[in-house]
């Protein structure tokens, strides 16, 4: 099947999700958990044979490729909490009676057809399955070629139980075209796919942007930083950063770089650089970095700006919060930041001044998450501002249209 003629199957088939109750969307969702766990064997099989294939793919990728029991444990809590969420579909946001007396409401309604294109991230294909399901939309998915077995193997197994118990699964749809020019076509396919949302890289999300004819939600690219403000606790941002860099190393909200007032530079950094390197952490740093760690190697503009996804990150000395601001609005990626500070007026000041769609006072990056959020699942980190910003649940999945109730009224 061409790219274009499995956009179209989904287009056919979404006003299917979108008339759907709540109970029965819940109850698929539950269908959907049970036969991830109960086929778990058979789904980590498949990932078997993409991880052995991509072995010489780099190590962060090799990560987010694989799959254990844990992991399929974790999708299907993921899915089971969406089913305990409010269903956002048909929520009155906003009502009104107008001067001609008009009740005027603004009611959440589905997306439509969500096309999302991502790489060596088979958690992602449960992720967006579920999202889609409780909010309304159909899905297309285009993972990588190196996810692909599994991408299918867990679309098989949701597709079989939904059609086993009675549901119609069409609003779910696999291109099997994984090369550049099926991407491309997928890219424009503007009269099937209603929102297109591109996951992993930074140049895969900038090739989306820049050739898609489909309106896309950036998402992705984490370049997220610490800075440890001079009033800071030393070790709570000890605890803080081994957190946020050594977690996951390969996610976006990992932290990528760190920041450290002058006035205590000299005194917290040994000790938080050594923790890195303790964990084989490379550190990049500026020139008085190097002088107080030397074994910190020395940074490089691009360094700053640099989304690493594994053991390095960038370390820069700066002279206050006013300076650690500018450094995170020139090179960050408007997705996560914090700051670690006993000072309530610069804590509130980072609050307000950094412009990213997570930012921490005091805690790690690592929580920039739809599970951790109380969203149960995410389908990315959206990084814009239009039309979603930060996890993207359910609202964030959702549009909306005006419904208006009258009596007989004409406007003069």
């Amino acid at each position: 099947m061409t790219v274009e003629e499995t956009c179209r199957l989904a287009k056919d088939n979404v006003a299917y999700p979108a008339l759907l109750s709540t109970d029965d969307k819940n109850k698929m969702l539950g269908v959907i958990s049970d036969a991830l766990s109960s086929n778990s064997a058979a789904i980590l099989a498949a990932n078997a044979k993409d991880v052995e294939r991509g072995k010489e793919l780099p190590a962060h990728l090799i990560d987010r490729l694989s799959l254990s029991e844990g992991r399929i444990k974790d999708i299907c809590d993921g899915i089971k909490k969406l089913v305990e969420l409010d269903d956002p579909i048909g929520k009155v946001i906003g009502s009104w009676i107008n001067h001609a007396g008009l009740q005027i409401m603004k009611v959440a309604v589905p997306l439509g057809v969500v096309g999302i294109i991502y790489e060596a991230r088979p958690n992602v294909t449960c992720d967006v399955i579920a999202l889609c399901l409780k909010t309304g939309n159909a899905a297309v998915l285009r993972g990588s070629k190196d996810a692909y077995t599994t991408n299918a193997a867990i679309v098989d197994v949701i597709k079989t139980a939904l059609k086993d118990s009675g549901y119609n699964p069409e609003f779910i749809q696999l291109i099997s075209d994984t090369t550049r020019e099926g991407a491309a076509d997928f890219m424009h396919c503007d009269e099937y796919v209603d929102v297109l949302i591109p996951r992993g890289s930074a140049a895969l999300i900038r090739t989306v942007k820049k050739n898609s004819s489909v309106p896309v939600i950036e998402t992705g690219a984490g370049n997220c930083h610490l800075y440890v403000e001079k009033t800071a606790d030393p070790s709570m941002a000890e605890t803080v950063l081994v957190n946020g860099k050594l977690r996951r190393p390969s996610v976006c909200n990992a932290l990528e770089s760190m920041l450290v007032d002058r006035e205590i530079a000299a005194q917290v950094l040994p000790t938080l650089l050594k923790a890195m390197t303790e964990n084989n952490v490379k550190i990049h740093g500026c020139e008085e970095t190097c002088a107080i760690y030397p074994d910190a190697v020395p940074a490089t503009d691009e360094d700053y700006g640099k989304e690493y996804l594994g053991y390095e990150i960038s370390c820069k000395v700066v002279s206050g919060v006013d300076e650690a601001i500018a450094h995170i609005n020139k090179y960050g990626t408007h997705h996560s930041d914090a700051v670690i500070t006993t000072d309530n007026a610069i804590a509130e000041k980072f609050l307000r001044e950094v412009d990213s769609a997570a930012v921490y006072v005091n805690a790690s990056t690592a929580f920039t998450d739809g599970f951790e959020y109380g969203f149960g699942a995410e389908i990315g980190i959206s990084t814009q501002k239009l039309h979603a910003r930060g996890p993207m649940g359910l609202e964030q999945m959702t549009s909306y249209k005006y419904q208006i109730l009258g009596r007989g009224q004409v406007r003069k």
